[in-house]
């Protein structure tokens, strides 16, 4: 494990650095403009996207019954089941009260116009959502829970253990983005300095696209949960951000030694 460094350029600690960044969009624009606030030069290159449910009678069921008052809750584990509530212009009851697995997803919720309850305030992973839920519904409630194709039932499974009554319902599936020629050279000769890992899927991309890192090349992952999952993927993590959201990633980047930068490699 590489160590920590002091850096002489407090304001621009990430200077020389090339970062991947591996969403798109406008998720993709602000992670970019957070790195480039820090001195670093983002390459934006997008590995995962989303494409809609392959059960859409289902999910507009799901939607109008909440929008009906069936259920007591609704969870949401990713900021992507918020642009799924927003394109079907969902509507969640007042008396519907909404769980979001972290801070990112939140705040997604928030600048959508929709109003989050709870937020667990340890453990940003289903399971920690799961767990709070539990201790502050001890009798059976009615959940919906949104959630991507891939998603491991941990949250529905807990719930219903719990005695709660859920209907899981896949809200979008995530798809991998095979990256250019360029890129996956730059990976693999090292000029990419940094590679942003954000979620499970991401992990395996990154595991898939790019079989050749090299040891120098840093890998960053966006909390515990997400390393966990990286590492599980075969990927070696450098450096864990210790809350799962973009400025503790890029704080916790900030904070690691590089081993070499690569000015002479700059646009």
């Amino acid at each position: 494990m590489r160590e920590q460094s002091n850096r002489p350029d407090a304001e621009k600690p990430l200077a020389g650095w090339r970062v991947l960044v591996p969403r798109g969009g406008p998720w993709g624009d602000g992670v970019a403009a957070g790195l480039r606030a820090k001195g670093a030069v983002p390459v934006v290159a997008p590995l995962i996207n989303f494409a809609p449910t392959n059960d859409e009678e289902t999910l507009e069921k799901a939607l109008a019954d909440l929008a009906a008052g069936a259920f007591d809750w609704l969870t949401m584990t990713s900021a992507t089941t918020v642009d799924v509530l927003t394109a079907y212009r969902a509507v969640i009851p007042a008396k519907t009260k909404v769980a979001a697995v972290g801070e990112t997803t939140a705040a997604a919720l928030q600048a959508a116009g929709y109003r989050v309850d709870l937020v667990p305030e340890r453990d940003n992973s289903a399971a920690g959502m799961a767990q709070q839920m539990i201790a502050l519904e001890p009798e059976p409630r009615d959940i919906l829970t949104l959630r991507s194709e891939i998603a491991k039932p941990v949250l529905t499974r807990s719930l219903i253990e719990a005695g709660h009554r859920v209907r899981s319902v896949v809200a979008y599936r995530t798809v991998g983005v095979p990256v250019t020629e360029r890129i996956a050279n730059d990976v693999a000769s090292g000029r990419i300095n940094v590679i942003l890992v954000t979620s499970g899927s991401v992990a395996e991309q990154v595991y898939l696209q790019f079989p050749n890192i090299p040891a120098d090349t840093v890998i960053a992952a966006i909390g515990p949960r997400t390393a966990k999952d990286a590492r599980q993927t075969g990927l070696d993590v450098d450096v864990t951000a210790d809350r799962q959201t973009v400025d503790a990633l890029i704080e916790a980047v900030s904070q690691f030694a590089l081993p070499h930068a690569t000015d002479e490699f700059l646009p």
